[in-house]
């Protein structure tokens, strides 16, 4: 029986206003958006600092754009 009472009180109860602005919320957005963006900087700035250190394994963009002779096929 106390389960059913607690959900009727649950039902009657009035739901919480929104305490959060539009104003706020699009002020928080951009400053998540400008973390992430800041992140991801410097996230590829250390890759191309470990590809010029020979640190990492490149894939075949990055050689492509590092090392493009690689692809030069007039030598064959």
């Amino acid at each position: 029986m106390g389960a059913e009472e607690d959900h009727e009180k649950r039902l009657n109860e009035k739901p919480r206003p929104n305490t959060i602005s539009h104003a706020q919320f699009l002020s928080w957005k951009r400053q998540k958006d400008a973390d992430a963006s800041a992140r991801k900087a410097e996230a590829a700035r250390k890759r191309s600092e470990d590809i010029a250190a020979g640190t990492v394994q490149m894939n075949g963009r990055e050689l492509f754009s590092h090392e493009p002779w690689v692809f030069d096929n007039t030598q064959y």
